[in-house]
């Protein structure tokens, strides 16, 4: 049986992950759909996004305890902030374009586990920013993404 890395491991290490935002969140200042949406982020907002991917692919509790954080939090952060689709998009794109230019692996088999995540998170992440109040128990666990694929279909919390 082969010694399968994690998502995080194959990526590289926590620096891969901060390098990846840090260029990214350059970009999205600078953007004019989504540098409005950014404006006022904390000055730990990079650093707590880079260590949040990088626990939930599979690295160290760097956002859970390092930042005191928790996926109820990274949720709560977006209650409210009435994103679109089209935002979304552009954050995407956006994130894939600095992938390329910070040189986060390539091959086909993790940048399918690499999207199909960040499709996922932003696509939660559109849908909680419409509602007023966090729908997720501040209990609940941290995603885990994987090589493989979802769990099913998404059906909403009914808190």
């Amino acid at each position: 049986m082969k010694n399968i890395p994690t998502l995080y491991e194959w990526a590289g290490d926590i620096k891969t992950f901060e390098q990846l935002f840090s260029r990214f969140y350059e970009k999205v200042l600078k953007d004019e759909l989504l540098g409005e949406v950014f404006k006022n982020m904390s000055p730990e907002h990079i650093k707590q996004v880079s260590h949040f991917v990088a626990e939930v692919f599979g690295g160290d509790k760097f956002y859970t305890l390092e930042d005191n954080g928790s996926h109820a939090k990274m949720i709560g952060k977006h209650i409210g902030k009435m994103l679109t689709e089209e935002k979304r998009q552009r954050w995407v794109q956006l994130l894939l374009q600095t992938a390329d230019e910070v040189g986060l692996k390539s091959d086909p088999e993790f940048r399918s586990a690499f999207v199909g995540y960040i499709e996922w998170g932003t696509r939660l992440a559109v849908i909680n920013s419409q509602l007023i109040e966090n729908p997720m128990a501040a209990g609940e666990p941290m995603p885990q993404w994987g090589w493989g694929e979802t769990g099913g279909p998404y059906i909403p919390n009914d808190n």
